[in-house]
């Protein structure tokens, strides 16, 4: 995995101004675009299309710093059709338009070409298991809010305590097979996992996929196939958070596993009264990475 998001890396230096086959290159990797999009942001802190404008105003700047050629010549070079549309991206990553910064020398934000290096220290074992889940349904209550990837979500922590207290027991009562219980769904995710983009929140339970959806309840269908199971138990929600982002910083590294496209889930199994600590599990949806010829 790693030397394929540095092999992604090196495809964007060559080709800054133009588009490229992303798709085309994780098959090539033996991955797809879904697990490299989401390994690259969650191991770079950025989405790849956010690294990838910076990467181009970077270059940009020293285009522009030249004073070589016009900003329309740059512009276009750079993978952008009007001074206008590359002026905006320009902004937005220095902070300045293209004509002060080459009338001043700057300010400039520099992006630095990234280089991915695994280091796993291995001192805090992952308490995993592998499930194979026939094809199920979630059901319950969705919402769409904002991805937030750090503390407490205020948007689903409103959309919970909107609920009455008889639909949580109307779920409980309709849980049935694993993942048990309540559950904390997002599905419909951006692959590049922007925080502050948009996805489904659905608070509910897991039923069969015999079992018929309530026509008030919200429901998402899940195909069959194999799911990573991490056990946490610790202070909510930084316990589970931490272990989500080790999941790809040591685990996916680590194993001959990638994430596949599926909603991911926490079952909390214990909590405190005000939630301050938990038990949790995260369950993931895997495929086997493909074995190289």
């Amino acid at each position: 995995m790693i030397s394929a998001l540095n092999r992604l890396v090196d495809l964007v230096e060559e080709r800054l101004g133009e588009e490229f086959d992303i798709a085309g290159l994780a098959r090539t990797l033996g991955t797809t675009e879904y697990h490299l999009r989401r390994m690259f942001s969650s191991l770079a802190g950025m989405p790849l299309s956010e690294y990838v404008r910076r990467r181009r105003m970077t270059a940009a700047a020293a285009d522009v710093v030249r004073g070589v050629d016009d900003l329309l010549s740059i512009a276009v070079r750079h993978g952008y059709g009007s001074t206008e549309a590359f002026g905006r991206a320009f902004r937005a990553v220095h902070g300045a338009a293209p004509s002060d910064v080459r009338r001043d020398g700057g300010p400039l934000r520099t992006q630095p070409q990234l280089r991915f290096r695994l280091t796993v220290e291995g001192t805090t074992p992952m308490d995993t298991r592998i499930v194979d889940r026939p094809a199920f349904r979630l059901v319950g209550h969705a919402a769409r809010v904002p991805l937030i990837h750090e503390g407490v979500n205020p948007h689903i922590q409103r959309h919970i305590a909107g609920l009455p207290q008889e639909a949580h027991l109307r779920l409980k009562a309709l849980s049935e097979g694993e993942p048990a219980g309540l559950l904390q769904v997002s599905d419909d995710l951006d692959p590049d996992a922007t925080e502050g983009s948009e996805l489904t929140y659905l608070h509910g339970v897991a039923v069969s996929q015999d079992t018929p959806a309530p026509g008030d309840l919200d429901a998402i269908e899940v195909p069959a196939g194999r799911w990573a199971v991490f056990h946490t138990a610790g202070p909510h929600p930084q316990t589970l958070q931490n272990t989500w982002a080790a999941t790809a910083t040591e685990w996916f590294p680590s194993n001959p596993w990638r994430l596949r496209p599926g909603p991911s889930i926490v079952a909390v199994l214990e909590r405190a009264d005000d939630f301050s600590t938990a038990t949790c599990e995260l369950w993931l949806p895997i495929e086997p990475v493909p074995a190289l010829a």
